[in-house]
């Protein structure tokens, strides 16, 4: 699970968005970066917390936030996600799970009393020079801009 710490420099990214556009962490030098790993497209939970993201995404702009989404969903899932719930910032699609894994929120969870592996709810705040400036392992998928101004 996670082993990176606040402080540590966010480890690269380098992967494509849902439309096939390159991403890199680089491209994000200068600006503060949500960058917020969740299950699966259109369930209830990631629902609720992209569309918390989307509905305060020209506050946290004005403030100097970019925001990028982060599952294991393929290309078609991320795209259908980003038109039904009108998203306004890119999604990558890490079906290799490469991003989930460098960022270390792929492993075992419980529920309903079934275990599997899967990618738990987490959300990191990268700094304008690319460093990590707060890991949230706790999501309030309701709440999480407010969540995250609070805590910076």
């Amino acid at each position: 699970m996670i082993k990176l710490q606040i402080g540590n420099s966010a480890p690269d990214i380098i992967a494509v968005d849902q439309d096939g556009n390159e991403l890199k962490l680089s491209d994000f030098i200068g600006t503060k970066l949500i960058l917020f790993f969740y299950p699966k497209a259109n369930t209830p939970g990631c629902t609720a917390e992209a569309c918390n993201l989307r509905d305060n995404y020209s506050m946290l702009l004005k403030r100097g936030f970019k925001i990028v989404g982060v599952s294991a969903d393929n290309e078609n899932r991320q795209k259908g996600f980003i038109e039904k719930q009108n998203l306004p910032f890119p999604l990558i699609p890490d079906t290799d799970k490469k991003v989930i894994s460098d960022y270390g929120v792929w492993g075992p969870k419980k529920f309903m009393g079934k275990k599997y592996d899967g990618i738990h709810r987490t959300t990191f705040v990268i700094s304008e020079d690319g460093k990590i400036d707060k890991i949230f392992t706790k999501v309030n998928t309701k709440k999480h801009t407010e969540q995250i101004l609070e805590e910076l």
